[in-house]
């Protein structure tokens, strides 16, 4: 098995990719380590010490260190732990564990452009995302302002708000006038 490795445009953050399906659908975000324990692959990545979130992805699999642990060190054992993984034919995620198949339900009066707002998410933004390491969500539409969800490598990435800023909110602005600003949440 070979495990391809890009970097992010967050230092912190690498991306694996195995060369096989991590996940059939969706995503799943472990921020934690507490978080990891309905997905064997996730528990295998974050006994390697100094790991601090994992993020997987459709191909690929998004790890964080924490900020005093050089990647020169932690390569090789995460790389080791995605091997062991996909050799032992564990699921990356066990039984019914939550997965996120993406954008948060929206019910009310602004349902259409909400509907706007995703499609552009999904098939102009979520793609880019991905191909760094991570993923945005629609998490809620209020008075024009637009909230999404940042995950993988774009959680704490130190571009994401030049990201949203200059980059989804001028997109979501130039298709939908009634897009005021975006704003991410935790």
């Amino acid at each position: 098995m070979f495990i391809q490795t890009e970097t992010t445009p967050n230092p912190a953050t690498l991306k694996f990719l195995p060369g096989e399906t991590v996940l059939g659908s969706g995503t799943a975000d472990f921020p934690s380590p507490d978080t990891g324990s309905s997905s064997p692959l996730a528990r295998r990545i974050f006994a390697v010490e100094g790991v601090t979130g994992v993020f997987l992805g459709r191909d690929f699999v998004t790890v964080t260190k924490a900020d005093d642990q050089p990647w020169d060190h932690l390569k090789p054992s995460v790389l080791g732990a995605i091997m062991e993984h996909f050799q032992s034919g564990a699921p990356a995620i066990e039984g019914d564990a939550p997965q996120s198949a993406g954008h948060a339900a929206h019910d009310g009066p602004d349902n259409e452009i909400v509907g706007q707002i995703k499609e552009l998410l999904d098939t102009r933004v979520r793609p880019a995302v991905a191909q760094d390491g991570g993923d945005i969500t629609f998490h809620g539409f209020d008075r024009g302002i637009v909230y999404l969800h940042m995950q993988g490598a774009c959680a704490g990435c130190p571009s994401s708000t030049l990201t949203l800023k200059m980059g989804i909110e001028n997109l979501l602005r130039h298709y939908i006038p009634e897009v005021i600003e975006v704003r991410p949440v935790a």
